[in-house]
């Protein structure tokens, strides 16, 4: 129940994401509902194409889908002076959904015994992955290759997955909320991977 839970707040966050950056770069209503769209689910369907899952999974997701679309769509319809507060406070939730999916990325790869390198690709994509293709649909450099480690947070908790360091849900618990917690400090610190520009 808490994995749903956690499932269908991160798939919100996501596609709230994708909707807002559509509505700034100008996309009618068709465009912010697909970049929402794959905002939250691209990730998911990388990962499966990764490591040898079905992709039309995806039509599986109902409860996600519908939760998606109706996010967007009050997104969409909502105030501007409301959108600009709720940007503010989307990281929070964003945060939440990059540590659920890039577990659930690993676990996925883990239960189907890929080495630890897939472990790792996974949980990098099923966290990352939706928000890279945003930026590239956008005609943006992916924000998470550039400006911050948000990446790194994925690929860690994959790491810890994939050494079997975490068996238990208390276990499961503690990795997710530490790495909400390392991406909220990293996001307030303004921490950076080292920059080599040619």
């Amino acid at each position: 129940m808490t994995w749903d839970l956690l499932n269908i707040i991160g798939t919100i966050a996501f596609a709230i994401s994708g909707a807002l950056v559509a509505m700034e770069e100008d996309y009618d209503i068709l465009g912010v509902f697909i970049l929402g769209l794959v905002t939250a689910f691209g990730g998911g369907i990388l990962r499966n194409v990764l490591i040898g899952l079905p992709v039309d999974t995806i039509w599986e997701q109902g409860l996600l889908l519908k939760s998606a679309l109706a996010s967007m769509g009050i997104v969409f319809f909502m105030p501007e002076s409301m959108i600009q507060f709720s940007k503010r406070s989307l990281h929070f939730f964003d945060a939440i959904g990059l540590s659920a999916f890039a577990i659930q990325g690993a676990i996925a790869a883990t239960s189907m015994n890929h080495p630890i390198s897939a472990v790792i690709v996974a949980a990098i994509l099923t966290g990352i992955g939706g928000g890279m293709i945003r930026d590239v649909l956008a005609g943006r450099k992916p924000v998470v290759l550039r400006e911050e480690i948000y990446a790194v947070w994925a690929l860690l908790g994959g790491l810890v997955v994939g050494l079997n360091m975490v068996n238990s849900t208390v276990e499961y618990m503690i990795l997710f909320i530490s790495l909400v917690v390392f991406r909220m400090l990293s996001l307030k610190l303004n921490w950076k991977l080292p920059h080599r520009a040619l």
